[in-house]
């Protein structure tokens, strides 16, 4: 039987930039006054002129637009503890705006954090980037579209890198990246997955691209990360419970397979009957990515 997603997106005030010693909250990347344009910043305890960052990006089904604190709480924590400087990030749901809204409002942020990198201590050598369900889609988008600006399937057209903020001369790219059971390839979810009605026309995936994902083959692909997907692609490690109704198995499989095709280093963890949310995984598997990020920011 197959259910649809109910998500209740809350929408909250503006952002002003409340500061602490190890910690800026509410800071607005885009240079405007949007709580959906808002970031947290958070430092570790452990004094250093500079720290490595990982951008972490919360889960909603793309409907939510004021995840941020919930991804520092879940993913943000273990790498704080690690080491890493955290940015937690929000992004414009596909309510507020359709794709490419989401990826460009990522992007925006990636490059405040470039451009910004001092007044914050970070060492913009290594930035990587980490998201779950929608919030792994993003993460992985980030990765396969480094040097990506626009992109053209057919008739539909996406400008993939936006033009939101002030700091367009900065790069977007990631050093690496964490996905957690991202969706990866809209179009073939439904042939693996009895759960749940991807190609149904209020799905996540459809209200994302804005129309039926069936219908919309071209607009699918400029949303999937798999399209981009090419051998300079930074090192990725997936992470994606093999019971897990929401995003099926599969698009966690095909991504990587497709990362492999075009020798591009990563790691696939499968969680044995693992479910949809982080909230079901071992702290073992967090240890994972703190070590795969930490080896991956000694190389740099």
């Amino acid at each position: 039987m197959k259910t649809k997603l109910i998500i209740l997106i809350v929408f909250v005030g503006t952002c002003a930039g409340q500061q602490s010693s190890r910690s800026w909250k509410d800071v607005n990347y885009a240079g405007d006054d949007k709580q959906y344009h808002c970031l947290d910043i958070f430092l570790p305890e452990t004094t250093k002129p500079l720290y490595p960052a990982i951008v972490v990006i919360y889960g909603s089904a793309w409907f939510g637009n004021n995840g941020k604190e919930s991804a520092f709480r879940i993913y943000g924590k273990p790498l704080l503890e690690s080491g890493f400087a955290v940015i937690a990030v929000n992004h414009r749901s596909s309510r507020d705006s359709i794709f490419p809204a989401q990826i460009n409002d990522i992007k925006a942020a990636i490059r405040f954090i470039r451009a910004n990198a001092k007044s914050y201590q970070i060492d913009s050598k290594f930035i990587g980037v980490t998201g779950f369900s929608s919030g792994g889609h993003l993460a992985s988008l980030a990765g396969t579209t480094g040097k990506v600006k626009k992109f053209t399937v057919n008739t539909e057209s996406a400008d993939l890198e936006g033009k939101v903020g002030n700091n367009l001369k900065f790069s977007s790219s990631v050093d690496a990246v964490v996905d957690w059971f991202g969706p990866t390839s809209f179009r073939i979810m439904d042939t693996c997955d009895p759960e749940m009605n991807h190609n149904a026309a209020d799905s996540p995936e459809s209200t994302l691209v804005g129309g039926p994902i069936q219908d919309n083959p071209d607009k699918c692909a400029l949303a999937d990360p798999i399209t981009y997907v090419d051998k300079n692609d930074p090192p990725f490690l997936i992470i994606h419970g093999d019971a897990d109704n929401m995003v099926p198995y599969c698009q966690s499989q095909k991504l990587f397979e497709a990362l492999q095709l075009k020798k591009v280093p990563g790691q696939f963890v499968t969680v044995p009957n693992g479910g949809h949310g982080p909230g079901v995984f071992e702290d073992k598997y967090f240890k994972m990515m703190t070590e795969f990020f930490s080896a991956e920011a000694n190389r740099k």
